[in-house]
C-alpha cells in the first residue's frame, strides 16, 4: 500500500468508493424487505437472529467487492458458524490476508425483524491487519458514516468529532445485551449495574456498529460491550479513532481485529469507564 493520496486506490479504483457503493446498494435492498422477510432462524441463542435478508445482503456485498477486487479476502458474519469459538477461528483463518473486507450485512437484525429502526450495514477494509476504511450506513435515516485512516471521519459529508464530555456523570453511554447468555451476558449485566448509576443515562439500542458511529459523531460519549466480533467493531473503531476518540479492549489494551470485549469513548472518560468495569470484574 502506498502512502498519501494513493493509499486507498488500487488500479484506479477507490476502496472507499466501493465500500460506500456496497453499503448503499445493500441498504436500499434491506429497506425494501423491511416487514417482508420470509424466514427467521436463531443462531447462537434465541437472541441471535438471522433472516434471508442478512444472507442476501452479504451475498450482494461480497459479489460487488469481488467484481472490483477479486483477489481480496472477505470475512462476513453470515459466512461464519454461530458462536464465539467459530468467530475467533474464522478471523484466524484470514489473519494473513493482505487486504481483508470485514462485513456485517445487517448489524441489528433483531431490530430489523421487529421493525425497530436502528440497524445498519457495516463494511471495513483492513490492510495487513489494520483497518484503513470504515463505512457504516443507516438506511432508515439515510446516514452514511465514512472514515479513511489518516483522513478523518465524516457524516453527511461533514467532519465528525467526538463529544467533549469530561466525566461519566455528564455522559450518555451505550452498551448491549449479548447473545451469549452463558458468558458475555452476565458480565455485561454486571457492568450495567455498576455503570448505570454513574452516568447521565444509559442506552441499549441493539446495534454495536451504530452505537460506535454515534460515539464518533459525538451523540454518545462512550460504549462498551462484552463478546462482540470483528464485523461488529472494525468500521466503528476507525470512525471513532479518526474522530479523535479512543478504542481499546475492556482492560485498556489497544484495539486490534481480534478484540471481542470493547470500550470505545471520546477519550476523556475512557479511564474512568475502564475503572468502573474493572471494579466489578465486568471486563474479562
Amino acid at each position: 500500500m502506498n502512502e498519501g493520496n494513493n493509499a486507498f486506490v488500487v488500479g484506479g479504483k477507490s476502496f472507499t468508493a466501493v465500500a460506500i457503493n456496497c453499503a448503499a446498494k445493500a441498504g436500499e435492498w434491506i429497506t425494501s424487505k423491511l416487514g417482508n422477510h420470509s424466514s427467521l432462524q436463531t443462531k447462537h441463542s434465541s437472541h441471535d437472529l438471522v433472516t434471508e435478508v442478512d444472507k442476501g445482503a452479504e451475498r450482494l456485498i461480497r459479489n460487488l467487492i469481488g467484481t472490483h477486487f477479486p483477489h481480496h479476502s472477505f470475512l462476513g458474519e453470515e459466512g461464519v458458524e454461530p458462536g464465539p469459538e467459530a468467530s475467533v477461528q474464522a478471523l484466524e483463518e484470514v489473519s494473513d490476508a493482505e487486504y481483508l473486507w470485514i462485513v456485517d450485512p445487517i448489524d441489528g437484525t433483531t431490530n430489523f425483524v421487529h421493525g425497530f429502526p436502528f440497524f445498519c450495514v457495516s463494511i471495513a477494509l483492513a490492510y495487513k491487519g489494520e483497518v484503513i476504511v470504515g463505512v457504516i450506513y443507516d438506511p432508515i435515516k439515510d446516514e452514511l458514516f465514512v472514515a479513511e485512516k489518516g483522513k478523518g471521519a465524516y457524516v453527511h459529508g461533514k467532519r465528525m468529532r467526538v463529544s467533549s464530555d469530561k466525566t461519566l456523570k455528564d455522559s450518555l453511554i451505550a452498551t448491549g445485551l449479548p447473545a451469549d447468555q452463558q458468558y458475555a451476558l452476565p458480565l455485561n449485566l454486571r457492568g450495567i449495574q455498576q455503570v448505570a448509576p454513574e452516568v447521565r443515562n444509559l442506552r441499549i439500542v441493539g446495534s454495536a456498529a451504530l452505537h460506535m458511529a454515534y460515539v464518533a459523531a459525538g451523540r454518545l460519549s462512550g460504549f462498551w460491550e462484552i463478546g462482540l466480533n470483528s464485523w461488529d467493531l472494525a468500521a466503528g473503531a476507525l470512525l471513532i479513532s479518526e474522530s479523535g476518540g479512543t478504542v481499546t479492549d475492556t482492560k485498556g489494551a489497544p484495539y486490534t481485529l481480534s478484540v471481542r470485549n470493547v470500550t470505545a469513548t471520546n477519550g476523556h472518560i475512557h479511564d474512568e469507564l475502564l475503572q468502573k468495569l474493572a471494579k466489578v470484574e465486568a471486563n474479562e
